[in-house]
């Protein structure tokens, strides 16, 4: 491989780039249409406990993720990255397109979660096996003294695709009336996907194998079996337990912290407007991911270690401190009403079932132009209230629409999040593969940094949602910043695991 030439290296690039973002898209848009969803395919009697189920649903993805790294990167290392990475497009695609197919639970009751359940661990499987074979492919193709610069434009994807899933929902959203979008227009970016991915397929079907797999594979030099060389040789197997704990395990929970939870965080704890929240996530990520790009350049010129670690070390000190920001500053307790612009209006309404409830919607306007608007449902039968466990079962949605400043102070709060994200993921692909031999390479990194993102990474949703959940319950008066205990943990295991056994410069790529 030549250490000067990036011939070619564009379309490499390219090609891996559209793939893996259409991949991230197709996974993240359950995320992201969460709180839809959890009213469609779970039951709407505990829409809490819904919205876990969801989390946890999209969770199980994630989890999946490690099983998928070791099919998909042990055929990766016996036939090639080209061919495994083009499976695992159209088997993402294939489920996507199909969650979006999927009756509601009112339609066909528990099968509607058990079938979302199996599409979400297929697209887990799939992601297991293309981020690996993507930046390998990069890695294999790019000079070597600029794996970081190039390794991290395949960074971008996942922040792409997240931003990309957010537009297609708020262009559906802005498109259809409130109650089409409820009723079938969240299905629209999922049938989506299946056009993009054909159009990546045929770009992908003219790619070619990597250089350095392919003249190994020539000479011979290929692993017969790459899970016994990977995991059952035990030299090879501290590398993969560095990388993990060292590297990926604090790498994940920063980068679904940034994104993912800030995202949550601001629907559910905060109660803004679920098109606000996407729209001023969308300008943070825009802002953030060149910054990908520049600090995996930039790990080329200084090692992967310190910016890496430096990404986390922020983060462990200032999450609690950036989020209590974002609480304070939307928080209708701060603010001043205009109690004479204050309007509740009570009304019977028939739902779903056929019965009658008793909706109370409230209505406030504050000096600043801030406006809330809660509406209290409660369930009746026969004329009278319904009663669950000793109390009125009574549903509350808060919905909060900031004004401008505040929109731009979180689009900075998100942003500067955005940024550690943008320190612990950038030179990370580089780091990962310069670590392992050729023979091994997609299935010995591919492991680490999907048990990292998949399992510590994508459990963050969920179980920190839990946490904010039960504290409120318990009445604590920082209720929302318990969720935060888990990111700042695992982070700061990982950050003293990786400040004293990973070496600074060690770019011994096993060529």
């Amino acid at each position: 491989m030549s250490t000067k030439s990036t011939k070619g290296i564009w379309k490499v690039i390219s090609a891996s780039s559209m793939g893996t973002m259409i991949e991230w898209y197709d996974f993240y848009i359950f995320g992201s249409l969460a709180v839809v969803i959890s009213t469609k395919f779970f039951p709407s009697d505990n829409p809490t406990a819904a919205f876990l189920s969801t989390l946890a649903t999209f969770a199980a993805g994630f989890v999946v993720r490690p099983f998928g790294a070791l099919f998909f990167g042990r055929l990766g290392d016996l036939i090639g990255r080209k061919y495994t990475f083009m499976v695992t497009l159209l088997l993402m695609g294939g489920a996507t397109f199909l969650i979006g197919c999927i009756p509601s639970y009112e339609t066909i009751g528990f099968m509607a979660p058990l079938l979302v359940l199996i599409l979400r661990l297929l697209q887990g499987l799939a992601l297991g096996g293309e981020y690996g074979g993507a930046a390998t492919y990069v890695a294999e193709h790019a000079p070597v003294g600029q794996r970081g610069y190039w390794t991290s434009w395949i960074q971008t994807t996942a922040t792409v695709g997240l931003f990309i899933s957010l537009m297609v929902i708020l262009a559906t959203r802005n498109i259809l009336t409130p109650e089409q979008f409820d009723e079938w227009g969240w299905r629209v970016p999922f049938w989506l996907s299946i056009v993009m991915v054909g159009v990546s397929y045929l770009i992908r079907k003219n790619m070619d194998e990597s250089p350095v797999f392919a003249k190994a594979k020539s000479e011979g030099k290929t692993s017969t079996n790459p899970l016994k060389e990977s995991f059952g040789n035990r030299y090879n197997m501290k590398f993969v337990l560095l990388a993990l704990f060292g590297a990926t395990m604090g790498q994940g929970v920063v980068w679904y912290t940034g994104q993912f939870y800030a995202m949550n965080f601001m629907k559910t704890v905060m109660a803004i407007d679920s098109s606000q929240v996407d729209t001023l996530l969308g300008v943070a990520l825009i802002l953030g991911t060149p910054f990908f790009v520049f600090f995996g350049w930039l790990s080329d010129k200084v090692g992967r270690k310190y910016i890496m670690m430096g990404g986390m070390l922020l983060a462990i000190l200032l999450y609690r401190p950036i989020y209590k920001q974002m609480y304070e500053t939307t928080s209708v307790k701060n603010k001043t009403e205009m109690v004479e612009k204050t309007t509740v209006l009570a009304e019977l309404k028939e739902n779903k079932k056929q019965t009658m409830d008793s909706i109370y919607t409230t209505n406030k306007e504050y000096v600043d132009g801030t406006t809330f608007q809660e509406i209290r449902t409660v369930h009746l039968e026969n004329g009278a209230v319904i009663v669950v466990d000793g109390k009125p079962k009574v549903d509350t949605k808060t919905t909060i629409k900031i004004n401008s400043s505040d929109n731009w102070a979180l689009i900075f709060l998100v942003f500067v999040q955005v940024l550690f994200v943008t320190m612990v993921y950038g030179p990370i692909a580089a780091f990962l593969v310069e670590m392992f031999p050729v023979k091994i390479r997609y299935t010995s990194m591919s492991l680490p940094y999907h048990v990292g993102n998949g399992i510590f990474g994508g459990l963050l949703p969920a179980i920190s949602t839990y946490f904010v959940t039960n504290s409120k319950d318990l009445g604590h008066p920082e209720f929302y910043l318990e969720g935060l205990w888990y990111p700042i943990v695992i982070a700061a295991v990982s950050f003293v695991v990786g400040m004293v056994y990973i070496k600074n410069k060690d770019k011994n790529a096993h060529e």
